[in-house]
């Protein structure tokens, strides 16, 4: 997890916006963008889509998830 805090936080400083602004976006406030941040509340599954939007990577990307042979289609070998 925090892995991809600090790859959240990287992608939002590279992309120079603010916490208010991708708040704003996510319909949420600062102080709980900055709550998501320090890993003081858990980042919402609804959040994670939009930020994956917004910053144009995949959700595989974010939560760091690496390709598994043993797992194809959905399914567990």
């Amino acid at each position: 997890m925090d892995n991809m805090i600090k790859k959240l936080r990287d992608l939002r400083e590279d992309n120079d916006l603010s916490q208010q602004t991708v708040a704003e976006y996510l319909g949420t406030s600062q102080t709980m963008y900055a709550r998501y941040e320090r890993q003081a509340n858990e980042l919402p599954v609804r959040h994670l889509k939009k930020l994956c939007v917004l910053y144009n990577v995949s959700a595989d990307y974010l939560l760091g998830v690496k390709n598994d042979e043993k797992r194809k289609f959905g399914k567990i070998k």
